[in-house]
């Protein structure tokens, strides 16, 4: 197929990814119990970007879902692989719902900034914000990944793990395993505006996510922050008030910059603490022996 004459950009490889595919006469109104975002907002050229809860509103999963004919692809990090089917399939009572795991029969490869795309191998290209910003994925059966993986080589630039980490971080979005965890609630980690649909019904852990937003409180939230680059920030680093000893936060995901050169980072702050602008100290442990005064960014962080 050929999108336009010109192509830019950078490209990435999701394959790794798990993949489910979810069927049945009942896979709409199943899926819709499930879900935070509305699933009939995806088609079969647009994903949508959704949570799956627990009852109390905490996070099972992060998820891309997009429509194939008469059936949904969900998409989902690869340690997620088990967990994720078991977790619709618990649900599955009197439902003509079928979810199977094709993980290892499709690939998935994303471009970011494409004025133009071609791609002679068979493949679907559907649009998806994996970065924030507009882009396309392409999903193309495992066996032709390698023939299109090397025909976009010819068109973009490969962003490789560290260079889409790097991105990620940037654009501040959460990432499983990472920012998202079974203790975290999907509007602590800035996901309401992409994720969540207010308007679409009833669904598992609807009713934590509904009362957060009446009450307008979050006892933390996810946010940006940056400190010198000779600073050795990690994860899990403790984060402190200037003139207090008491743990207000942890350091999620960490990156390196070059221009301007510092280290960027990502992490959960609690309420009172996490103004842009405040600034707090880093510590590794309770000792707090050695100590890295950070800065709380707006997200996306800016060069």
């Amino acid at each position: 197929m050929t999108v336009g004459d010109r192509a830019t950009g950078k490209f990435f490889d999701f394959s790794s990814r798990a993949k489910l595919r979810v069927s049945g006469s009942d896979r709409v109104r199943f899926l819709n119990g499930q879900v935070t975002n509305d699933i009939r907002k995806a088609s079969e050229s647009r994903a949508i970007e959704a949570c799956i809860l627990t009852a109390k509103g905490k996070m099972d999963a992060h998820v891309f879902i997009r429509a194939e004919g008469d059936c949904f692809l969900i998409d989902a990090e690869p340690d997620l692989r088990e967990s994720l089917q078991a977790r619709l399939d618990r649900y599955i009572i009197a439902d003509d719902v079928q979810v199977e795991d094709i993980t290892d029969q499709l690939s998935i490869l994303h471009v970011l900034d494409a004025d133009a795309l071609q791609v002679a191998r068979p493949c679907t290209v559907v649009s998806a914000r994996r970065f924030a910003e507009p882009g396309l994925d392409i999903w193309m059966d495992a066996l032709n990944r390698d023939e299109i993986l090397g025909e976009l080589s010819l068109q973009f630039e490969f962003c490789d793990a560290g260079c889409a980490e790097l991105l990620r971080i940037r654009q501040g979005l959460p990432r499983w395993g990472r920012e998202l965890a079974p203790e975290i609630i999907p509007v602590e980690a800035n996901l309401e505006a992409r994720c969540i649909d207010y308007e679409k019904g009833c669904y598992i852990g609807q009713e934590t996510i509904s009362r957060m937003k009446m009450s307008g409180q979050q006892n933390k939230r996810l946010c940006g922050l940056i400190a010198p680059a000779e600073s050795p920030l990690s994860l899990g680093m403790q984060l402190l008030p200037e003139t207090d000893g008491k743990q207000v936060g942890w350091i999620t995901s960490v990156a390196r910059t070059t221009s301007p050169s510092r280290q960027i980072a990502l992490g959960y702050v609690k309420r009172g603490f996490n103004a842009a602008g405040s600034r707090l100290r880093a510590a590794v442990d309770n000792e707090h022996c050695e100590v890295i005064e950070v800065e709380i960014v707006d997200l996306p962080l800016r060069e």
